[in-house]
């Protein structure tokens, strides 16, 4: 039989393309397509530092590579990613990288584990100072005035967490880069992921994902992961120093799971974006009839305040998809990645109310999993804010955040509605069709509106 020549091809150009084939080349000893899971934590070396580039695995292996490599392909403008054990890990990391008496520029609604990290350990135990400002309001001349000499760092989450106020980042990376001490611009992307939004063309300095949300995707993996433009390649070989002599790296299968989850990045993003838009779309009218829901926050709404700078925001993959579909074919707005907060009428008890009666909408902390997951940001995800500080941002007792998965959408949206009627007005909801069992026999256990009530 002849033996096949494999042709080269060029780097191909198509997210999808590379989020399926970046680090994941056939194995060249068995021709394996997957790769292989690589659990050994030493490796050979046939002469003393003569070896096959793979030393010690706190260093370096084959699986974390890869994923750094893929992670680096999706990211317009990257070119070099680093893999650690989680988000925070990789907040740790990055502020451990400024030095001891660095000051930081942070968004005040920030995520808050990284609020925690700042006030916290990176003061108690670095000296370091952070001033938190609403970098969505504040003008230029405003944002200029709190960034000092010593200001090494401004941290960006757009959307934050969990209002979901968008922060222009180039018009921070501007401000920033005019300024004389030229501070690293940093965008959290976790809610957008690099298939809605590519901070680095925009002018920041660097991205952190926390890999256990949407790049993973099936809530099986905790990992995080920064990733760097060219032209921070200094600020690269500092962070992999830390990385290698902190050791907070994610195991080899974690790696390979994320990676996995990875190839369907483009396709998830897409059916999120989709289900979100029309759970915003109808929690909006809803609003709008004044008896269920006070307000919705979704950048994607055409109705929202700042959703022209969610237009510009777009990645050129996005904005490719959504030119190709056709705006027509996105009722309302514009897919903007699977995250949406809205208020609840009926203030705490009928958030609760709400968070226990939905059947596809499962009550637990994260986001960004195939499966729709909702909480309360005040007594979880935002638990360590101050209250008085809560209050500010607009975190209410009464905001409830879903993160929405890729479940049918009209599933999805019977079952807001059902539990909105529930935890409102305490009549359970007649329109469940959706929600009942499926024809194929794959049942819901407690699907019935009207029966196996969990309060």
């Amino acid at each position: 039989m002849p033996v096949s020549t494999q042709i080269s091809h060029p780097a191909p150009a198509g997210f999808g393309t590379r989020a399926i084939h970046v680090g994941s080349e056939a194995d060249k000893n068995t021709g394996a397509v997957i790769p292989p899971i690589s659990l050994s934590t030493t490796y050979k070396q046939d002469a003393v530092g003569v070896h096959k580039g793979y030393e010690y695995s706190r260093s370096g292996n084959p699986n974390r590579d890869a994923l750094e490599e893929l992670l680096a392909s999706i990211e317009s403008g990257g070119s070099e990613a680093l893999a650690f054990s989680s988000g925070s890990a990789t907040t740790a990391t990055v502020i451990s990288a400024l030095g001891p008496g660095a000051h930081i520029l942070s968004v005040n609604d920030v995520y808050g584990g990284t609020f925690r990290y700042m006030t916290r350990v990176a003061a108690e135990n670095q000296g370091i100072e952070t001033t938190f400002v609403d970098l969505e309001a504040a003008s230029d001349d405003e944002v200029l005035a709190e960034i000092r000499e010593n200001t090494k760092l401004i941290w960006i989450e757009s959307p934050t967490n969990p209002t979901l106020r968008l922060i222009d980042v180039e018009r921070i990376a501007r401000l920033a880069h005019s300024h004389p001490s030229n501070p690293i611009v940093l965008v959290d992307n976790t809610f957008l992921s690099p298939f809605y939004n590519s901070p680095l063309l925009q002018g920041a300095d660097a991205v952190v994902y926390s890999l256990t949300k949407y790049i993973n995707g099936h809530s099986d993996v905790v990992m995080g992961a920064v990733v760097l433009p060219a032209h921070q390649a200094q600020f690269g070989s500092r962070l992999r120093f830390l990385q290698n002599a902190i050791g907070a790296v994610p195991s080899p299968y974690d790696c390979w799971l994320a990676m996995r989850g990875a190839k369907t990045l483009h396709l998830r993003m897409r059916a999120h974006g989709e289900s979100a838009l029309a759970v915003a779309v109808r929690l909006e009218q809803l609003a709008a009839r004044g008896d269920l829901v006070e307000n919705v926050v979704y950048p994607g709404l055409a109705s929202h305040p700042r959703h022209e700078l969610a237009r510009r925001m777009l990645s050129p993959n996005a904005r490719k998809w959504i030119a190709k579909a056709g705006e027509d074919s996105f009722q309302g707005g514009l897919p903007f990645s699977g995250m949406v907060s809205f208020r609840i009428r009926g203030g705490s008890e009928a958030a609760e109310r709400f968070l226990t009666r939905t059947k596809i909408f499962t009550l637990a902390e994260s986001l960004g999993g195939v499966e729709s997951l909702a909480e309360l940001p005040e007594k979880m995800t935002h638990g360590s804010i101050p209250p008085a500080e809560r209050a500010a941002l607009g975190i209410d007792s009464n905001l409830i955040r879903l993160s929405v998965g890729v479940e049918d959408t009209d599933d999805i949206l019977d079952d807001i509605e059902q539990a909105l009627q529930w935890a409102v007005t305490g009549v359970p909801s007649a329109k469940i069709g959706a929600l009942k069992a499926a024809a194929n026999g794959i049942a819901l256990s407690t699907v019935n509106g009207l029966n196996g009530i969990h309060a």
